[in-house]
């Protein structure tokens, strides 16, 4: 238990020093935000920071951080470390300027702020990448609480129509299309704050449960070892797996809403790094009780991080409120993470193709499609394509934080602190792909490959922004002598 306490510490101190050492480097200041500056009452509104912090954390989380962290947990302890350095020095630093550079160029989607820094094909490339996860997510996040639901009424004796999960997908969808189409402060703004400050209450009472009810948490030191039962490789198969407990493109998709909503760049670090140190304390809360309740062996056989795995240990730790928040765990957070993927895929379409999301009509005509297409892709048996997620999230983390490395480059500061972690998560998701059984490891790629060529392909990459960063120098030189 003393890992985990260590682990929690330095998360928390993290905020405050690292976190503080990342706004620096950017260097916030009192220009007027687009919030202020737009304000169209739809999706530039200023709220209360409170506010804005809440909902950021139930964009990002949902889910991510409980079930990425209990199947990370089949590794052992030695998911505490990911999950807190991941946290600190890749997804705070990932989170942070993915929202704060949004906001400094009118609340843009992240597609849009990454075509600017690394040019018009990675800008389209980024576009239908974006749009299409979006999509995936959210009719995903529709899915899992509509069979949750069914399940749920046909274990307690309910039948006919409330057994439908047709019926109970339809409804999710109704409210997706309100979600979406309202401005964000009429129904976003109102419900997240208190389904994130369940989700906090539900942390907490996990953690306060598993240390007061008799269960042995390993510690990180007697345990520093793969402890996966099949001996998956730690590197890069738990990096992948933990996610969204430690870094997670998708929250880049998600940090532009907030950039159109906070009042002033000071409240960047508490909305964007301090939401993902709060995800991180989740998923460490969540990956120790897996290893105390659950252990290496029961966690595999019981599929990683699950519904049943949630319902199981909230029961364990809480009792019956345990039941009733693990209920609206697993059912409210992916709804509410569904609606904002759904909300950004508007948005996104929105500044791809210039169309005013002030107008009413203009707002139906991206709601009703991209919706649409969530009804339709929920129909189709899509499980092989969703074990691609993890592998492209991830890509999508990579790519932006060598967007925030350019920017950092060309306003003449410490692009290193983007570097570094673009470089790592490169290394990362190449060595990913190239062993992975849904990738190229379906053709008999092993790790004896993957691991020298993700090395050379991270190293690549770095070249290769070195290289552009001493063009643009070259660029400027020429600039400043013609003129």
């Amino acid at each position: 238990m003393i890992s985990f306490f260590i682990c929690l510490l330095l998360l928390i101190g993290g905020y405050f020093t690292y976190g503080k050492f990342v706004e620096k480097t950017l260097g916030p200041d009192d220009r007027t935000t687009p919030a202020v500056k737009i304000n169209d009452g739809v999706d530039y509104v200023v709220m209360p920071g409170w506010k804005i912090f809440l909902i950021q954390l139930l964009n990002i989380a949902g889910l991510g951080p409980i079930f990425g962290a209990l199947t990370g947990a089949e590794w052992g302890p030695v998911v505490f470390l990911w999950i807190t350095l991941g946290t600190i020095f890749a997804g705070g630093v990932h989170d942070y300027f993915s929202g704060m550079l949004s906001e400094r160029n009118n609340g843009a989607s992240i597609s849009e702020v990454t075509g600017k820094y690394l040019g018009n094909n990675m800008k389209n490339v980024m576009r239908v990448f974006s749009v299409v996860l979006l999509v995936m997510v959210g009719t995903v996040f529709a899915v899992g609480p509509a069979g949750l639901i069914c399940n749920l009424i046909s274990g307690a004796g309910g039948s006919g129509l409330f057994t439908n999960v047709k019926f109970w997908l339809a409804i999710v969808f109704i409210y997706y299309i309100i979600a979406t189409f309202l401005p964000i402060d009429k129904v976003i703004g109102k419900i997240y704050p208190v389904f994130g400050i369940c989700l906090i209450i539900m942390a907490v009472g996990v953690a306060f449960g598993t240390m007061t009810g008799g269960y042995q948490m390993p510690e990180l030191w007697n345990n520093f070892s793969n402890n996966h039962p099949t001996k998956l490789p730690i590197w890069s198969f738990m990096f992948i797996t933990v996610a969204c407990g430690a870094i997670s493109g998708f929250h880049s998709t998600q940090s532009p809403m907030m950039a159109r909503c906070i009042k002033s760049e000071r409240q960047g670090r508490r909305v964007f790094y301090g939401a993902m140190v709060a995800e991180g304390i989740i998923a460490l809360i969540w990956a120790a009780a897996g290893c105390a309740i659950y252990g290496s062996d029961a966690l595999l056989a019981a599929n990683g991080g699950n519904s049943t795995t949630v319902y199981d240990i909230c029961t364990k730790t809480m009792g019956g409120v345990g039941v009733i928040l693990a209920m609206l765990g697993v059912i409210a957070c992916p709804i509410t993470s569904g609606d904002t993927a759904f909300r950004s895929a508007r948005l996104t379409l929105a500044d791809w193709f210039k169309i005013d999301q002030n107008n009413l009509k203009n707002r139906l005509l991206l709601t009703i499609p991209v919706l649409g297409a969530g009804v339709i892709i929920s129909q189709l048996d899509y499980s092989m394509v969703w074990r691609y997620f993890s592998w492209t999230n991830q890509t999508l983390a990579m790519i932006v934080l060598w967007a925030a490395a350019m920017d950092l480059y060309q306003e003449g500061k410490n692009y290193w602190v983007a570097a570094v972690p673009a470089t790592f998560m490169s290394a990362v998701s190449m060595t990913y792909f190239f062993c992975a059984p849904e990738c190229l490891g379906a053709f008999g790629l092993t790790t004896t490959v993957a691991y020298p060529v993700g090395i050379i392909l991270a190293a690549l990459f770095l070249g290769l922004f070195i290289r552009a960063t001493k063009k643009h120098s070259q660029n400027n030189v020429r600039m400043h002598k013609t003129a």
